[in-house]
């Protein structure tokens, strides 16, 4: 049974009136006034109240209380349903309350009706909610988050919230940010003999996490799979339409994992599952989107394709013998390049599991082949538009092996001893939120899909 969506207080949702109402039903909206259009009698109001993209009309009776009602305003109202001649419904107001005035003349950044490009947009991020295609993308992400929860839910995940202060750098690459108070007098009353003033609150650098990855090995050694979707902040100077310097990573461990191939099929079932799912019940917002970024609707034909897998050294081979369709130089030792990597999708017509990585360019924790110690058995996941959108590893379970690994940073002592007190195989992956959400939607800037997003010289609001 389809249930009409109610606020508390009695306020009926657009995105469900448009679905259930009747003609003669007596309802109550509110919402913002999109657009006006003033007749000899009666005034036509757009209304959103942001549960869809699409307005719901409001017919209003023109009255001296009524002629000062403006574009932008918030309203509310009450009154009943009729059928226009299109067979859209729409309310007959018998009573209508200004809530707040847009006042929309006196410096409102983003005009009736009008088309901002979104480097516009994005200087106004406290308004852009009331852009109609962010919305659409903020409607889009819920139903994502609630996708994946969801599905591990029901794959017998556990959740775990790993730490957003953490004491190391998992990927080893330096980019970290730094945390300590903004007081000075703080950290000097906290001071303690050997240890530097600007680490006496915690006693030790503390940093932003990159990952949650480590915590999860944790908590995997006594509970099973885990999984988190928590943020992760990278100090790295890029501008790229793919990054942001703090976003949202999707990781999960899956306990008693050797083989690859396992993580692989897990991820494959799993991407699939949850995509099916958002674009059923979100599938207006998508499809908006994808019209908005892409200019087209697109069906995601990877959704009913089966995924390739290459080696490392296989993918490589294929790039060599077509370096000259390429802008960007081919660098074996540094991995490959967002064009290269678009370019073993399109050569293979599906998404890409690219596995078992040179050693020297992947981090310590992932586990070394034993039959060939320069690769260790990692898979990125290449997708189209995107590139790179997973990237995953099973976990080297031996403590002595781990110990001995010249890149093993300091201070994970109580990592070793994982492996020490009864340690388990376990695999597992990192996938960034947001750039699933681009996968998706067809959105080409990442600033585009995260409510307020962070990037260098940019941390507004």
């Amino acid at each position: 049974m389809l249930l009409v969506k109610r606020f508390c207080s009695g306020f009926q949702r657009i995105n469900g009136i448009t679905k259930t109402a009747k003609p003669g039903d007596r309802l109550s909206v509110q919402g913002w006034i999109q657009n006006i259009r003033r007749l000899k009698k009666n005034i036509f109001l757009d209304l959103n109240d942001g549960s869809t993209v699409q307005c719901f009309q409001i017919v209003i009776p023109k009255t001296p209380n009524t002629k000062d009602i403006s574009i932008g305003s918030n309203i509310s109202a009450n009154g009943f349903i009729q059928m226009t001649p299109h067979g859209q419904p729409e309310l007959h107001a018998e009573h209508v309350e200004v809530i707040a005035d847009g006042h929309i003349a006196e410096g409102y950044p983003f005009t009736p009706k009008q088309q901002h490009p979104p480097e516009y947009v994005r200087e106004h991020l406290h308004l852009r909610a009331r852009i109609d295609y962010i919305a659409a993308q903020m409607r889009v992400r819920h139903r994502a988050l609630k996708a994946i929860h969801d599905y591990m839910d029901a794959s017998d995940f556990v959740q775990i919230n790993t730490p957003v202060l953490t004491t190391n750098d998992c990927e080893g690459a330096g980019e970290v940010f730094r945390v300590q108070p903004d007081s000075v007098e703080l950290l000097k009353e906290m001071s303690r003999p050997n240890i530097p003033v600007e680490q006496s609150f915690f006693d030790n650098k503390v940093f932003l996490s990159v990952s949650g990855q480590l915590y999860l090995e944790a908590m995997s050694y006594g509970l099973g799979n885990t999984y988190s979707l928590t943020p992760a902040f990278r100090a790295e100077n890029s501008k790229s339409p793919l990054h942001l310097s703090e976003f949202y990573m999707f990781e999960a461990e899956l306990a008693f994992v050797e083989e690859v191939s396992v993580l692989t099929e897990f991820i494959e079932r799993m991407l699939k599952a949850i995509t099916t799912n958002v674009l059923e019940a979100a599938s207006e917002d998508v499809k908006f989107c994808q019209e908005k970024s892409l200019g087209s609707i697109s069906e995601l034909p990877w959704l009913k394709s089966s995924w390739q897998t290459l080696s490392y050294d296989y993918a490589l081979e294929i790039l060599i013998a077509n370096r000259n369709k390429f802008k960007t130089k081919l660098k074996p030792d540094e991995g490959f390049s967002k064009e290269q990597e678009l370019f073993l999708v399109e050569h293979c017509g599906t998404p890409v599991f690219v596995i078992d990585w040179p050693t020297n360019q992947k981090p310590f924790y992932m586990k070394v082949m034993r039959t060939n110690p320069e690769r260790v058995h990692a898979l990125d996941l290449l997708m189209p538009g995107v590139g790179e959108i997973c990237g995953g590893s099973i976990r080297e379970s031996d403590e002595k092996r781990l110990r001995a690994h010249p890149q093993l940073p300091q201070g994970l002592e109580w990592y070793l001893e994982l492996r020490k007190f009864g340690g388990i195989p376990t695999g597992g992956f990192g996938m960034g939120f947001e750039r699933y959400l681009q996968l998706l939607t067809g959105v080409k800037n990442i600033r585009d899909v995260i409510p307020f997003p962070r990037y260098p010289h940019s941390c507004r609001v």
